[in-house]
């Protein structure tokens, strides 16, 4: 059984749990906890993961998978159960990778956030880096908002997974900061994305972190 390397805190995992029960592997796919922490190399980790990233997927064969997209993509490629989350159209395509691309780098933005807003102490914070991922995140829902229609009309992708993932994390992590607000076409489409049994079985958690 292939083993994913996991955590219930890391959006990036999340990503690729939510394409693993999307597409019916979910029960096919052996999850490990595994701490990686942006700030102290895992040492065990970093023997099959150079870069001491989750997700890391060992498949059976001794392959090694690294990145939320690539195991997104392996999960598209081993079953064809569920929505195609890579289209076969070339502009569909295009189209899902881009909005992959955004949802990935709005978690992009949010990490850093957190180590700088929490993992830092309060004397050596930057106010101006903070000031710089807020507006980052602001401006990346003012899109999505613009573009909340083409999300309801197109079929499941990708770009919604990645969209709809880090606005979960969004509400877990920073929920204080309200980017619902403004937004009611953005908040109406993921309160949809939030009700799909993919998402449901995958929610955020601070767990004990293991050693």
């Amino acid at each position: 059984m292939p083993i994913l390397h996991w955590s219930p805190r890391s959006p990036y995992v999340r990503k690729a749990m939510v394409a693993l029960h999307e597409k019916g592997l979910a029960g096919s796919v052996e999850t490990v906890r595994t701490h990686a922490d942006p700030m102290i190399p895992h040492e065990g980790l970093m023997a099959i993961n150079p870069l001491s990233k989750i997700p890391t997927l060992e498949l059976e064969d001794g392959r090694l998978l690294f990145d939320s997209h690539v195991v997104c993509e392996w999960a598209d490629l081993e079953s064809a159960d569920g929505p195609q989350l890579f289209p076969a159209d070339p502009a569909a395509r295009l189209e899902a990778e881009r909005d992959e691309a955004l949802g990935t780098g709005l978690l992009d933005v949010a990490l850093p956030w957190l180590v700088e807003l929490k993992m830092r102490p309060e004397e050596q914070r930057s106010e101006q880096m903070l000031a710089v991922y807020r507006t980052k995140m602001n401006r990346v829902a003012d899109w999505l908002e613009g573009h909340a229609a083409r999300l309801t009309e197109r079929p499941f992708d990708i770009g919604h997974l990645s969209i709809g993932v880090a606005l979960c994390y969004l509400d877990f992590r920073f929920d204080g900061e309200g980017w619902r607000e403004g937004r009611p076409a953005l908040a109406e489409w993921h309160a949809r994305f939030a009700e799909r049994p993919s998402v449901q079985a995958t929610t955020f958690r601070d767990d004990p972190r293991p050693t």
